[in-house]
């Protein structure tokens, strides 16, 4: 059993209501083999809901409000979740304030991105858990079971 992020899965999660389908992803939930959740939904916030970017350490939206908080209470009961599941790896979405590994959104609201991870993603890696974006799993052509826990 993995994490994927619920965007993924093809559940209208993003900040704008949207999905960010991926269909192996789909296909691991259909098949009972991965668990969606959406940290920024478990952590209070609404869908849809202002984008949010890395700044300094904190997630900051488009209104200029500091909802830090809210992301570190979604990645907390992600993790709790996996704990429960015993899940030792996530596939998570690239690039999110939430779930992005290696580069997230900078602040500026500009596209330009820097070096760092998203909260939950930081969170399940300092436990342990093995993280893996959508890009990186495309991109090294892995197969299904590449999570071989």
């Amino acid at each position: 059993m993995i994490i994927v992020s619920a965007c993924l899965a093809g559940f209208p999660c993003r900040y704008d209501g949207k999905k960010a389908i991926n269909p192996a992803v789909q296909q691991l939930v259909k098949e009972g083999k991965a668990i969606p959740v959406c940290p920024e939904q478990l952590g209070g916030l609404p869908t849809p809901r202002s984008a949010a970017e890395m700044k300094a350490g904190k997630v900051i939206n488009t209104d200029g409000d500091d909802v830090t908080e809210a992301f570190e209470k979604g990645a907390a009961v992600v993790l709790e979740i996996a704990q429960q599941y015993g899940c030792k790896d996530a596939l998570l979405k690239a690039r999110s304030p939430s779930c992005g590994k290696g580069l997230v959104y900078d602040g500026t609201f500009s596209g330009i991105l820097t070096a760092g991870n998203g909260k939950t993603a930081d969170l399940l890696m300092r436990n342990g858990i093995t993280v893996m974006t959508e890009e990186e799993w495309s991109d090294i052509d892995l197969p299904l079971g590449f999570l071989k826990h």
